[in-house]
Parts: structure tokens; sequence; C-alpha cells
């Protein structure tokens, strides 16, 4: 694979390598590992690479990578916490919808080299893969410039603006804990809408409290599209000076 990896080469029109690189903000000695990183099993299976030239070795290392400077960080600012708060508080940090939410800031899905299956049935949309290839690029900047590089790009990616960041990992959580435990109101989900085709769906939700429409959410899935909903509402309700959890 080394030898087929180019930085101007498109993968998909102008998603190529080298602004991949520009997104993540590092600059790879061995251009074949980014490109490993963004590399799903179904590509390898239908252009008939080595089956080991996939994500899925570097997405391993990646996780451990993670949790390792995840834990550190989080060792270190918050010293009042117990061992079991800190715990609770890195899974839903690296969990993976945490984890598909940093990775649609650089757009990650846009990148990878699907086989046409997934192509088809809406791969690049899925939390679960995005997320993969998340941390696979995390071990691939592990293995091509050390721990000091992938910390960088955890700490700017994944452990920057934590507390927004929270507040949409625990969004609908948190607004049933706001209108139900502290408003004692009720509120609702309402479908508004399905659109696009069968095999990349996209739903769109809104939340509304007594009447009041307080936030909509669109995803691509209905579980997905109403966290986002509960997000909007969250921040609604925050410049309206109500207070709520914070970590």
């Amino acid at each position: 694979m080394q030898g087929n990896a180019y930085r101007g080469g498109g993968l998909r029109g102008r998603y190529t390598l080298e602004l991949l690189e520009k997104r993540i903000g590092y600059r790879f000695h061995n251009l074949a590992l980014l490109k490993q990183a963004i590399t799903h099993s179904s590509f390898t299976n239908e252009q008939r690479i080595r089956r080991l030239e996939n994500y899925e070795r570097l997405e391993f290392l990646g996780d451990a990578v993670l949790e390792l400077v995840s834990s550190e960080f989080l060792f270190r600012e918050h010293g009042k916490l117990s061992e079991g708060e800190l715990t609770k508080m890195r899974a839903s940090m690296v969990c993976e919808p945490s984890l598909a939410f940093c990775a649609r800031d650089l757009e990650l899905g846009q990148f990878m080299l699907l086989g046409k299956g997934e192509e088809n049935t809406g791969g690049r949309g899925r939390d679960s893969m995005t997320c993969d290839v998340m941390e696979a690029v995390i071990g691939a900047i592990y293995l091509d410039g050390g721990m000091e590089h992938a910390r960088a790009f955890i700490n700017r990616f994944i452990l920057s603006d934590l507390e927004d960041k929270q507040l949409f990992y625990d969004s609908k959580s948190n607004l049933q804990e706001l209108i139900q435990g502290k408003l004692k109101k009720e509120y609702e989900y309402e479908l508004l809408e399905v659109s696009g085709p069968e095999h990349d769906k996209i739903f769109h939700v809104s939340v509304q409290m007594e009447g009041e429409v307080l936030g909509t959410g669109e995803g691509k899935t209905k579980k997905a599209a109403e966290q986002q909903a509960a997000y909007r509402a969250l921040l609604l309700l925050r410049d309206r000076g109500y207070v709520f959890k914070k970590y």
C-alpha cells in the first residue's frame, strides 16, 4: 500500500490525503499509514488487497493510546474525583457517539475508502465506522510520529471544549433531568420528516416543552436526530439562564 499512497491523489474528488493531513494538523513521514487508517475491509476485499491493510489493526492500537492519554488528562485535571467518577467520565468521552461527533468535525467519513456495498448502504455516515477510523488515525499518528504527536491530536480534537461536548454526549439525559427534574414540566420528541433514499435516510426531529419547540435535529437514525435536538434545546435553555449538570 505504501507505494500507492501519494498526497495529491484523489480519494473522492477533492478529498485527498494532503487535505486530510491539513485537517488533522500532522504531516506523515509514511503516508501509507494514513491511507491504511481510512481503508475499510470492504475496500480491501473488493480490490483484492491484503486483508491486514485495512484500518482494524491501527484501530486496536489507537484505542489503547486514546485510553492512556484521556486517562492521564482526567487524572491531572480532576484531582478530587474518585476512580469510579473518572472511569465514568472517560467512558462518556471516548464512547462511539463521542468519537463520531469529533470525527464529523474533520469530515473523516468523506475520506474513507469503502467498497461499493458499504458505500451504497450509507457507510460514510455510520457512527460505528467513523469512530473506528478516528481511533485508527490516532494509531497511525502514534506509529509515524510517536506519543507526543498522538497526544497533540487527541488534545486538539477530542479533549478540547469538553463542557459543550459533554453536553452533547449526554444531551438527552441532561434535558430530561432539567425539564422533568428541575422545571417540573412535560416535553416530547416529534418526528417531523424522513428524507433521502431508503439506504441513506435522514430523520428530522423536534423537541417540544408544553407546545414550545426548543430545538430541532437531523441524523441518520431517529436517536441521533433526537440527540441533536436535545443539544440545541439545552443551549437555548442555557441562554435563558438555566443551570444543569457540568463536568
